[in-house]
């Protein structure tokens, strides 16, 4: 197979064009048989009013050898590939023996997709999640954004999908893969219902809605081979016995009440689950606090961002354009935007009485007014006053109690003008608030210590630098943006287990994954541990992969 890169064409062209360019670029007539595929797609605006789209495509021709000869060898953009290399492989199967089935515990894209591969493998997972399915769990959110009123295990941040599914659904990550993990988890989306273009865009993206139904079809298919899921189902105690010197999990305990023994847990737990953090600190689990960064949503006219991004004459023309910015300060923190939602939403995502939080989100058409993203500030265990391992949850308690007090239980909204001038904004401009939630007119400053507040004040006028107007007067602050990661890391080996036996800490909740894509990639990489070492169930995989335990075929 061949892989052609940079190959550029004018918007608004057609399929015909792209393989007219492809036999261009290798010499070949229209007679000559071609089966192509996009491998990466993006939009390369760097030298605007000339905009193109870029494309990588993996080409199969019957000549391969003789045509590479003739134009590969002195073309860089011509390479040889071997498909089956970028093929995601499963383990083998271990040796040792489960007494009992693994237990999950969580359902945002980590624990789902560790509890779908070990189900597919035979492993017969039990899958616990505090809040609701996701059909339910749309309709509680939804009020919760009509009201005000809040379900405590059934909101943004708690439920089946994880705080994901209330977001863009940015399925892009930098994480480095060179087990295929990420293709994997995109082929699988597609498959449930995903857009195939997620499968060669530079930035994929499914939008809040089309997740929620590859969430569902995942569920599906967990049931079908052999996993239990149960809904409104909190982990609230774990006890563990001492043996041959170290410390073993024993048995769980869910909902206060029902006794469950356990040998393996997936601790897939998000990073709102905060009353969960503080039984698993009580009962021994190494942790540790981790930096993360806090901020606001900053709101722009999605055509303001169009224009800055393509120029006038094709911001029309082109999907509704992202942005991703940074800046370091000369106080030595870092100011940067962070899941960027064009033509999205603000959200209020609190999921604590009396706190408030706020995220963005998009759904597939991104055809809002309005674009938004966080801009936030990174902060460190230095800044939370304490060296408790739980100290980063408090310093988010006090940021979001204060956020609450200021908008009086609605989303404190601020123009950054009045930000700059520690005013309380008292009319808006000519940008109306695009949100889900109640909002208020207020002074978002008031929520930050002086030197955040500083730090986010001079990040956002240099970033006016590079998208004009960014800084403007009556750009829309939303506070407070407190749930970027977790601000905590349970501990784990190189085999992915705790220093407490059985016990996996897995996903963005335990510290090792920031987004759907990288929580989704380390379920795998968990399960796979768990593949590693135990017998599944069955005495064959369910799914025959042609090869036991090898290249997969879904």
């Amino acid at each position: 197979m061949l892989r052609i890169s940079q190959i550029r064409l004018l918007p608004g062209h057609s399929g015909q064009e792209l393989e007219d360019k492809i036999r261009k670029v290798l010499h070949l007539k229209k007679s000559e048989p071609l089966k192509y595929q996009i491998f990466k797609q993006s939009i390369d605006a760097r030298k605007k009013p000339e905009i193109y789209y870029s494309y990588t495509v993996d080409v199969e021709i019957s000549q391969e050898p003789a045509v590479f000869r003739r134009v590969g060898r002195q073309n860089a953009k011509i390479q040889k590939i071997e498909k089956q290399k970028e093929r995601y492989q499963m383990p083998f199967h271990g040796k040792e023996k489960l007494s009992k089935r693994p237990i999950i515990v969580g359902t945002g894209p980590a624990g789902l997709f560790s509890a779908w591969l070990l189900a597919r493998e035979g492993y017969c997972p039990i899958v616990l999640e505090r809040g609701a399915p996701v059909e339910e769990r749309l309709r509680d959110v939804q009020a919760f954004w009509d009201t005000g009123r809040l379900n405590p295990e059934s909101n943004v941040q708690f439920g089946e999908g994880g705080a994901g599914t209330f977001s863009d659904g940015k399925l892009n990550t930098l994480v480095k893969d060179s087990c295929a993990r990420n293709r994997f988890v995109l082929e699988t989306f597609v498959r449930l219902g995903a857009p195939k273009r997620i499968l060669y865009e530079q930035k994929p993206h499914v939008g809040t809605d089309i997740l929620a139904e590859v969430v569902r079809n995942l569920r599906a298919e967990i049931q079908k081979y052999g996993g239990e899921i149960r809904f409104h189902s909190c982990l609230t105690e774990m006890v563990c016995m001492q043996e041959s010197g170290f410390r073993s999990l024993r048995e769980i305990v869910v909902n206060g009440k029902e006794h469950l023994a356990a040998e393996v847990l997936v601790a897939a737990i998000g990073h709102s689950a905060r009353d969960t953090f503080q039984m698993l600190y009580e009962s021994g689990i190494p942790m540790q606090a981790k930096a993360f960064a806090v901020g606001v949503r900053i709101e722009h006219p999605q055509k303001m961002i169009q224009e800055a991004q393509y120029g006038s004459v094709l911001a029309e023309s082109l999907p509704a354009a992202a942005y991703k910015l940074s800046e370091k300060l000369n106080n030595g923190r870092g100011v940067y935007t962070f899941c960027m939602c064009p033509g999205g939403y603000v959200v209020n995502a609190s999921s604590q009485e009396r706190h408030l939080a706020v995220n963005g989100m998009s759904y597939s058409g991104r055809n809002g007014k309005n674009a938004n993203s966080a801009v936030i500030v990174t902060v460190t265990p230095d800044d939370y006053g304490s060296p408790h391992p739980l100290a980063g949850i408090d310093f988010q308690r006090r940021l979001e109690a204060s956020a609450y007090k200021e908008g009086a239980g609605r989303v404190p909204v601020q123009c950054f003008g009045d930000f700059c001038r520690n005013q309380a904004t008292t009319s808006l401009g000519e940008i109306s608030p695009q949100i889900k939630g109640k909002f208020c007119l207020a002074n978002v400053r008031a929520i930050f210590p002086e030197e955040l507040a500083k730090s986010l004040e001079k990040g956002i006028c240099a970033m006016d630098r590079k998208i004009p107007g960014f800084a403007r007067e009556d750009a829309l602050l939303f506070g407070v943006e407190s749930r970027t990661s977790s601000p905590v890391r349970l501990i784990r080996s190189d085999t992915m287990e705790s220093e407490i036996r059985g016990v996996y800490p897995c996903g963005e909740g335990a510290g090792y994954a920031g987004g759907i894509m990288s929580a989704a990639m380390d379920g795998l990489k968990v399960a796979e541990a768990l593949i590693r070492r135990y017998k599944s169930f069955t005495t064959e995989p369910l799914v025959d992969h042609g090869l036991t335990g090898r290249e997969w075929q879904p």
